[in-house]
């Protein structure tokens, strides 16, 4: 059994012997609290927190994060306090504890609002200091580990939660030791039989291949010695579910994966690595389009390395990384090889580099965090953001920002900043514009053209990629409905009370708090939201508002529609939307309804489906108006009768866009081999722009019947 003497040992190899005390020290403290506890599988509770201790020092951890591996667990599962830890070892180590240990259980609705919400919070203690995470990382290692003692169910769960999450952190900070690790563990748990017969496969066609590895291996060895260049070539292996996923989204089978040799060749700087890529080159000739200079432009994890794949003996492809050491020990263990080399006190740029990309990666999750609506939301914003195949664009200045493939303009605006997302309004892609729609692709300059005032659109949801973009533009969007429910509340509330001959500015003191205080509601606004968005009836408040104190009671079935139409402007934005079974248009009679949720929905008077809401919601309709002022577009639907022949579409086409408005469909189906029925869907101002473009259709030649389209 691995003992704190053997890792004491290990530790000896990297820290001072004052700080390797201060680790022992943690272990018995550690030892003693947990005394009497034991595993699922029988063992101490102690081998835990070691085993842990021992992931870190395999990475060459700090002293502290050693520490709060060994005590990680004391918080919660004994009784000692985060006060007493700081105590005994100081501030820092009992802030790693806090931020490590494992969050008491609240009782929420299902396991996964828990899970989002305990990941929300680690988030959280990342942000004060990201050794949290790595330590983390080795607890959840070292408990994929030994997932044997836990029943099936239990084993997939734990897996399904560490392949989403934990396995893509650890990917994201570029550790992948563990990265790879966790995968496999996870595929295992979730797929024993699948992991089993692959693990075998994989074993025996290692076996068959021996000699040919040790060829290619010696050959490029060989490639190195003769042209003088310092290098070590090692062979490359694939792990199981990186062989599964291969197998099942390329739909090969197993022997055309492991066709593919790997191998890697280390060095000592970068100078030489392009030279052994000169050198390996001459020795077998290179597939077109496989190669791929991570060096020059790193990975968003700090990963670096030279791709490219070649054509062996025989044809067979042969995939080769050429990298330095260090760029090896970041491939490896990334952010934490930030550790190792301060604890040689020489910070070198590449491990400096990775810290402050992840801290940079932190304040991006604590962006959306703060943006989002509920845990679940959050997590899985994260989820799709972890694990982006990456591409890299320019900024106007030449720096460089990396975005997830198939990214758009909009993702880059947010990626700058999250005003200037907002903001924008239009985009340059290498000085010419494009819209914001628009695929990015690796290399291209970006400009983005802002606009005070502007607001996010809807139909961007429909695009982006990235979580930070999808996120804000969210929290926009739903401050902007905000905004406008509160003010469309409080027209509609203003025009019920002058149904009593006062206002909401002239109630008498006091009236609104304690009619806030019966409805549980803190501020006014929240009162107007809730009016505007119709889950609360404008007369109903009202009455309410209007009462003296003494009546207490709030009659369910008091007042009646209030008098007077409420005028439309057009600049409601999105608390007032048009329905669309009956395309009402300025000019038209219309009325009301307050939709749950959307606030008010327009209907033309002589609207089929008012029936319907006249005999179910009767108390939500009311009189509505058209302001004079009233601008924009507005669908209405044509139905027109036409002989069939060539040009038909392309002569409507023009007719309608030499009238001023826009087609936003069109429709055609064959009554008989004479006549043709077109559906057209247009955008109008109004009903005198509506019955000018109907006047013009009429004088075309071959037109029959046309009608404007009702429910």
């Amino acid at each position: 059994m691995f003992t704190i003497d053997d890792l004491a040992d290990r530790l000896a190899g990297y820290l001072p012997q004052d700080e390797i005390q201060q680790v022992k020290r943690a272990f018995y403290y550690a030892e003693q609290a947990h005394d009497g506890q034991r595993r699922r599988s029988g063992e101490p509770y102690v081998t835990h927190p070691l085993a842990v201790s021992n992931i870190l020092a395999n990475m060459h951890m700090d002293h502290q994060s050693l520490m709060a591996a060994m005590l990680h667990d004391v918080i919660e599962d004994t009784g000692v306090s985060k006060a007493a830890l700081a105590k005994q070892f100081g501030e820092p180590v009992a802030e790693l504890v806090d931020g490590v240990s494992k969050l008491t259980q609240i009782t929420f609705e299902d396991k996964a609002v828990a899970q989002a919400e305990n990941f929300q919070k680690m988030v959280m203690a990342m942000s004060q200091d990201i050794r949290v995470i790595i330590v983390k990382l080795a607890d959840r290692l070292h408990n994929m580990r030994t997932l044997g003692a836990l029943r099936p169910d239990k084993k997939r769960r734990i897996a399904r939660e560490t392949l989403e999450i934990y396995a893509r952190i650890a990917g994201r900070l570029g550790i992948n030791t563990i990265r790879v690790e966790l995968e496999d563990l996870s595929f295992q748990a979730i797929h024993p039989m699948r992991a089993e017969r692959i693990k075998r496969a994989v074993s025996k066609a290692r076996g068959n291949r021996r000699t040919m590895i040790r060829q290619v291996q010696t050959s490029l060895q060989n490639c190195l010695d003769d042209d003088g260049l310092p290098g070590t070539v090692i062979g490359r292996q694939k792990h199981l579910l990186s062989i599964y996923r291969k197998m099942r989204d390329q739909r090969k089978p197993f022997a055309e994966i492991m066709d593919v040799f790997g191998f890697r060749i280390i060095t000592d700087d970068v100078d030489t690595c392009y030279r052994i890529l000169g050198a390996v080159h001459n020795l077998y000739k290179p597939v077109p389009g496989r190669f791929k200079d991570y060096i020059a432009i790193p990975k968003a994890n700090g990963y670096q390395s030279l791709h490219t794949t070649l054509f062996g003996a025989n044809g067979m492809p042969i995939e080769v990384q050429i990298r330095t050491r260090e760029m090896e020990a970041m491939a490896n263990n990334g952010i934490a090889a930030h550790w190792l080399y301060k604890a040689g006190q020489t910070e070198r740029p590449i491990a400096a580099g990775s810290h402050a990309r992840a801290r940079e990666w932190v304040r991006g999750l604590l962006e959306m965090q703060r943006h989002a609506g509920n845990p679940l939301e959050f997590i899985e914003h994260v989820k799709n953001d972890l694990f982006p195949d990456d591409i890299y664009v320019f900024t106007p200045k030449g720096d460089i920002m990396e975005l997830p493939q198939g990214a758009t303009a909009v993702d880059f605006a947010y990626t700058v900043h999250t005003d200037i997302g907002n903001g924008c309004i239009a985009c340059r892609i290498d000085r010419h514009l494009a819209p914001l729609s628009t695929r990015l692709e690796s290399g291209q300059t970006l400009e983005i053209i802002t606009a005070p005032g502007a607001r996010p659109n809807l139909a961007w949801l429909s695009f982006v990629v990235t979580a930070k973009a999808r996120s804000a533009i969210r929290h926009a969007l739903k401050n902007q409905q905000r905004t406008e429910s509160i003010q469309l509340g409080r027209r509609l509330l203003n025009k019920a009370l002058a149904d009593y001959e006062t206002s909401l500015e002239e109630l008498p003191d006091g009236r609104l708090p304690r009619v806030l205080e019966e409805f549980e509601l803190k501020h006014a606004d929240d009162l107007l939201e809730s009016i505007g968005l119709g889950t609360r009836m404008a007369y109903a408040v009202a009455r309410r508002l209007t009462e003296s104190p003494a009546d207490d009671t709030l009659s369910s079935d008091i007042g009646g529609p209030m008098e007077g139409p409420v005028v439309i402007s057009g600049t409601e934005g999105m608390v007032i939307s048009f329905a669309r079974c009956c395309h009402p248009l300025p000019g038209d009679p219309v009325i009301g309804h307050l939709s749950v949720g959307k606030g008010i929905v327009v209907h033309r008077l002589d609207c089929r489906n008012l029936d319907e809401l006249k005999r179910d919601d009767p108390d939500k309709l009311f009189s509505l108006e058209w302001s004079p002022e009233i601008s924009g577009d507005f669908p209405v639907g044509l139905r027109i009768e036409m002989e069939t022949r060539r040009g038909l579409v392309a002569e409507l086409a023009s007719l309608v866009t030499d009238a001023d408005a826009n087609i936003e469909r069109i429709g055609i189906e064959e009554r008989d081999a004479r006549l043709s029925i077109v559906n057209l869907t247009l955008a109008v101002r109004d009903r005198v722009h509506l019955a000018r473009i109907i006047k013009r259709i009429r004088n075309l030649p071959h037109v029959g019947k046309i009608h404007r389209v009702r429910n």
